[in-house]
């Protein structure tokens, strides 16, 4: 697989959020860091991601959200 993305951060399935049209996936990344990320529902079944799965998160500057609580 080739991407454009030069940000690819590998780590595994933390927890699965699952709502009526989005999932929210929390990957952990080595070193206990956490990031999030919204899918589609479709998105996440047709990956057959689970809690525990090894997953490759891509980050292109012109796509990263920022929140504060």
């Amino acid at each position: 697989m080739k991407l454009s993305a030069r940000n690819v951060l590998k780590g595994k399935v933390k927890s699965i959020a699952t709502g009526m049209v989005n999932t929210e996936i929390v990957i952990e990344l080595p070193g206990g860091t956490e990031i999030t990320s919204i899918i589609t529902k479709t998105s996440a079944e047709s990956m057959n991601l689970k809690v525990g799965s090894e997953v490759c998160a891509a980050l292109k500057a012109s796509n990263v959200m920022i929140a504060t609580d």
